[in-house]
């Protein structure tokens, strides 16, 4: 099965097919930075990892590319009230950003392009849209694009020119031509930063960054766009108009977009998409206080990525309850090697199955990157791999693919909590320290007995009385 992917362009899913074989150029819109990125941040985060993720397993040469806008009216305004340059505050809010980041078990992205830091590279662009006749200069020092002069406006959209001039909802401006006219360029405001161009002291717009970014590090035509559905407009849109007219090429083969994750209303049920001009954000350093990595990961992942999702801590508690299970899986698995029959992986039953649950997850993936069904497969394997170490019908060497598939699949989702091996004199330590427990057991020194155990759990090791003895595993 060839990997499809959902095309916001389209509507529809079509095969992958790269501009340019066995390479993928990836651009995922970033965030604004001048505050902490919340959870709605990290669903969009963590979706493109796995994208990127996959795509990697899967063989290609991936170059992903996320932006920072380090230049924004909301950086502008928010650095103003603390008293700070813009560039400096957008400067601790990406510090900030990778470290969250990191403790969300995201990959970094290949380029982190900064608008700030790409200015040249935008005048340029702003220049050969202007030369082609779809953008003018205004009195006031900016450029603005003019809608009128493209003939497929709305595409990915599908909203129409016509539809939104009627509405009477768009404020008139006499710098533009058209009220559906946007900036490129924008003309400096009076103690704003600022920096020279060939009309005049300004910044960028906020579209036309993303457009020349890409242009820099990826070339005209990339393969995949990514980012919130948020975004398809006006920003996706308007990114499409300015690129397709300096390049006269396509912008992207696919556009990707994942649904928002929402929120309750205040006072009544309504949800509402979770935002920072709402006021009805849940940082990741606040959530990751209270739940780790890896159910945060499961909670966005065990979801389609393209389907809207409810915050709640009881979503979250109920994504660790679930998570635990698969958690539990690996860790019974890498105990039970310590006591699993020999024998030929080749000629185990159960490892007949193995090739099945890859081919499940791997169909799952080339579905659009549906997490949630790759996660089932992992679960049903889990069900065959519990009830085959009950029975004692799998193998030490099939235990032993078991892991290698579940560490397979964890490469590509990271929603598995890492774990140390255990070396020979972990194996020996832990002998004696059993051998101890069941000897003051034996001398009802149930106090002392119950100290090691718990102490173990305290260490990241419970012991389990069974049929066949105590066991021991990490937790």
């Amino acid at each position: 099965m060839s990997l499809m992917i959902h095309n916001t362009l389209t509507n529809s899913e079509e095969e992958f097919v790269t501009v340019e074989p066995g390479k993928v150029k990836m651009y995922v819109c970033g965030v604004t930075v001048y505050d902490d990125i919340h959870m709605g941040h990290a669903r969009s985060m963590i979706v493109f990892d796995v994208v990127a993720r996959y795509l990697r397993y899967l063989g290609y040469d991936v170059t992903h590319v996320t932006n920072f806008t380090d230049v924004d009216d909301k950086i502008i305004i928010r650095a103003a009230k603390e008293g700070v340059e813009p560039l400096e505050l957008s400067r601790r809010y990406i510090d900030r950003y990778f470290e969250d980041a990191q403790k969300l078990g995201i990959n970094r992205a290949d380029i982190y392009p900064k608008a700030s830091e790409c200015i040249p590279d935008i005048i340029a662009m702003v220049r050969d849209i202007i030369d082609r006749g779809f953008a003018y200069p205004a009195a006031d020092g900016s450029v603005y694009f003019s809608v009128a002069k493209v003939q497929e406006y709305g595409k990915l959209s599908g909203r129409k020119l016509e539809d939104m001039r009627s509405t009477g909802r768009i404020e008139s401006d006499p710098n533009k031509r058209d009220p559906m006219d946007f900036a490129l360029w924008k003309g400096a405001k009076e103690g704003e930063i600022s920096w020279p161009s060939p009309w005049g002291e300004g910044r960028p717009g906020w579209h036309i960054e993303c457009s020349a970014m890409i242009r820099k590090y990826l070339g005209d035509e990339i393969d995949i766009h990514g980012g919130g559905n948020d975004l398809v407009f006006p920003h996706h849109e308007n990114e499409i108009l300015q690129s397709e007219a300096a390049t006269s090429r396509p912008l992207s083969r696919y556009w990707m977009h994942n649904g928002m994750l929402q929120v309750k209303g205040v006072g009544n049920s309504k949800e509402e998409k979770m935002s920072k001009s709402l006021g009805n954000f849940f940082t990741v350093k606040d959530v990751l206080q209270k739940f780790d990595t890896w159910t945060v990961r499961f909670y966005f992942l065990n979801t389609h990525y393209m389907s809207p999702l409810v915050y709640g801590e009881d979503m979250l508690k109920e994504a660790q309850s679930a998570l635990s299970r698969l958690v539990n899986n690996q860790r019974d698995l890498q105990a039970y090697l310590r006591s699993a029959p020999e024998g030929d992986a080749e000629s185990d039953d159960v490892c007949d199955s193995i090739e099945s649950y890859r081919a499940a997850f791997r169909a799952a993936m080339d579905d659009d990157f549906n997490t949630r069904r790759a996660i089932e497969a992992m679960f049903e394997m889990a069900r065959t791999t519990n009830r085959a170490m009950g029975d004692k019908t799998l193998t030490k060497k099939g235990a032993e693919r078991y892991l290698a598939l579940l560490d397979e699949f964890n490469g590509i989702l990271n929603i598995l909590p890492p774990v140390a091996a255990a070396d020979d004199s972990m194996e020996d330590v832990m002998s004696i320290l059993i051998d101890l427990r069941s000897e003051l057991r034996k001398r009802k020194m149930y106090d002392m007995a119950d100290l090691i155990r718990d102490r173990l759990k305290d260490a990241g090791i419970v012991l389990e009385d069974s049929a066949d003895g105590v066991k021991w595993k990490r937790i």
